[in-house]
């Protein structure tokens, strides 16, 4: 009889569980089931044309990949919108002669996320993340990798701060 109560017990706490955990760490209400990823507008001085789209579609991939939601609509259950703020490159480590051995590559964007099962969980917030290369090579020769580097940390932050609590 004790171990009948104890396993009902154990049933009924773990029933009522109101968040729904993932692999990744995620935790998302359980009645949430779409997201939707608005395209981030590009604003910074200095422009790469395929970075709006790449980031945009960076931030999906993360959540298809990672979570069981599923793309929606702007009435959807998670609502992402951003701006990418700037993108520039500069010196950051000065060798004898004044000139530069290293540049650092940054690209910054400010998100706005709200959740709608959720509302305390909303943010609006800034985001950046750089990555430094040699000098001697120009910033064409290296700039889809350290791109493509760049976002997977600026989605890896984005994705923490909205739906990982740890």
């Amino acid at each position: 009889m004790r171990k009948l109560l104890l396993f009902i017990s154990i049933i009924a706490l773990t029933s009522g569980c109101t968040i729904k955990y993932s692999f990744t760490g995620a935790s998302i209400p359980p009645d949430a089931k779409t997201v939707f990823i608005a395209d981030f507008k590009n604003m910074a001085p200095l422009v790469n044309p395929s970075l709006s789209n790449d980031l945009t579609e960076a931030l999906k991939d993360k959540f298809v990949n990672q979570t069981s939601l599923k793309i929606g609509d702007e009435n959807a259950d998670l609502y992402f919108e951003g701006t990418i703020t700037d993108y520039n490159t500069q010196p950051v480590a000065i060798k004898s002669g004044d000139i530069a051995s290293q540049n650092r590559l940054t690209i910054s964007v400010k998100v706005k996320f709200v959740n709608n099962k959720d509302p305390k969980a909303n943010f609006d917030s800034n985001f950046s993340r750089y990555q430094d290369y040699d000098s001697q090579n120009s910033l064409s020769d290296v700039e889809d990798q350290l791109v493509s580097l760049i976002i997977e940390d600026l989605i890896d932050d984005i994705f923490t701060k909205s739906v990982v609590n740890w």
